[in-house]
């Protein structure tokens, strides 16, 4: 079997598509990254806000129409917005052929085996984590599945459950095949890193993964993104500050600064605690970068509470922010504070001024870096490679490119002097290069190690 994958939304998303891979190839089918010549195509839905659920929809209706054009045999839905939405989804997209939530993930293979597109007589025995681009330098680990926040605006329990830990041996294993595969840099995620552990039971806790995994692979660049305020203890804190392998950046949203907001959305953090704690971090953690995610036009959000929130992104200038508007979800509680919605109109004007402040911020904060020397991991070859410093994750920040230096491959990391810098980007120049492709660093570099073969049944792609 020919098998294409489109796997939507989050990085998350992206890492259970791969172990989803993984597992559909370890049964013999074959991944092409042609549509057009796939036999089955599989999408992997997104149902977070309005604008993901259309993106799936739209997506599961264009594989449909390669289904009546192609080679295409059987179009195939799973992930999110299936778990939310299946009874709505069966009698209107009729061009799907499976729909598979999250909850029932195990139907998958023995559903292909009946449609006759796998082998039923091949035991799967997974191992590698195949990955769904050629950018094989930047991976993403997914540490646990689910989430046991209560946050008013957000469906994610309800579809993905409670929060589950992987264990840390195959996290672990997973990270060395991803270092074999020539990761260099390998982001943390989870709807709360900070929640890891806490459910083995064992003493395991995102601190102590992460030394696991500094000391049982050479990746030279490890990141942490999503990770709440309250989890950011002394303990962690100071391995970031001290250990050079761990990026000296965090991804830590707080959705808004209004005591009244917060409280409302069923946020942890109030606004005092929150300044006390980004100072803390940035005083103990040399060169950190700090991002954020806040909300606009939630329920009840008035005019005075959102010139909270722009005062304090003024006064704390976050170093990255993303934002977005308010997207009533079903079954949330904040579905059920419908008369107290917004007008049409007031939630885009509001973002549009937050990230005006922001675009301003942001300015300022990188012309305060020109001058100095810099990490940077390339990203794209060609006469003037792109590339992205500790201070810029894959995907959400903005780039660095390197000019008058051709030739760098990728995954190369290099020392710049940042000569120019715009709103989100910067401009360097190469002194030298720290590692070039292919050549590990830090701990068991130059060692050959047997890679153990990972527990990646399509149960586990999910904690079960």
């Amino acid at each position: 079997m020919k098998l294409g994958l489109v796997s939507l939304g989050c990085d998350k998303n992206t890492v259970d598509s791969e172990r989803m891979l993984s597992v559909l190839m370890d049964k013999g089918a074959v991944h092409t990254p042609d549509l057009s010549e796939a036999e089955v195509i599989l999408v992997n839905t997104c149902g977070f806000i309005d604008a993901a659920k259309e993106e799936s929809i739209e997506t599961l209706l264009q594989m449909g129409h390669l289904k009546e054009a192609g080679r295409c045999r059987a179009v195939v839905a799973v992930g999110c917005l299936v778990e939310q939405y299946r009874d709505e989804l069966k009698p209107a997209l009729p061009e799907v052929d499976l729909f598979v939530g999250l909850r029932d993930m195990e139907r998958l293979v023995p559903e292909l085996e009946r449609l006759g597109l796998l082998d039923p007589d091949r035991t799967p025995h997974p191992g590698e984590r195949v990955p769904l681009t050629d950018r094989r330098h930047v991976r993403y680990l997914k540490i646990s599945e689910g989430c046991d926040h209560g946050c008013a605006f957000c469906a994610i329990p309800l579809w993905r459950g409670k929060h589950r830990s992987f264990e840390a041996d195959r996290l672990v294993a997973e990270a060395q095949r991803l270092e074999a595969q020539g990761a260099v840099e390998v982001n943390l995620v989870a709807q709360d890193l900070a929640h890891y552990g806490r459910d083995l039971r064992d003493g395991t806790d995102i601190g102590s993964l992460l030394r696991r995994l500094l000391d049982e692979t050479g990746i030279p660049w490890f990141r942490l993104l999503y990770i709440y305020s309250a989890g950011l203890r002394e303990p962690l804190v100071d391995l970031i500050a001290t250990e050079r392998r761990v990026v000296p950046y965090l991804d830590m949203p707080i959705q808004h600064a209004s005591d009244a907001v917060l409280e409302r959305m069923r946020r942890p953090e109030r606004q005092d605690r929150l300044r006390e704690k980004i100072a803390r971090l940035r005083s103990s953690i040399p060169d950190l970068t700090l991002r954020t995610t806040v909300m606009v036009g939630f329920p009840g959000e008035a005019e005075d509470d959102f010139r909270d929130l722009l005062n304090f992104v003024e006064d704390v200038e976050f170093d990255r922010l993303g934002a977005f508007s308010f997207s009533p979800q079903d079954g949330t509680r904040a579905m059920r504070m419908e008369g107290e919605f917004l007008p049409d109109g007031v939630g885009t004007e509001r973002l549009e001024e937050l990230l005006e402040v922001q675009r301003a911020i942001s300015a300022d904060r990188l012309q305060a870096s020109i001058g100095r020397r810099v990490e940077a991991l390339v990203d794209e070859e060609g006469e003037t490679p792109v590339a992205r410093t500790w201070g810029q994750a894959d995907d959400v920040d903005g780039v660095t490119i390197l000019e008058g230096t051709a030739g760098l491959a990728a995954g190369t990391i290099v020392e710049a002097e940042i000569v120019d810098a715009d709103d989100y980007d910067l401009t360097g120049i190469v002194h030298r290069i720290i590692r070039a492709t292919g050549k590990p660093a830090g701990a068991g570099a130059g060692q050959r190690r047997a890679l153990p073969v990972l527990p990646l049944g399509l149960e586990a792609v999910w904690g079960r």
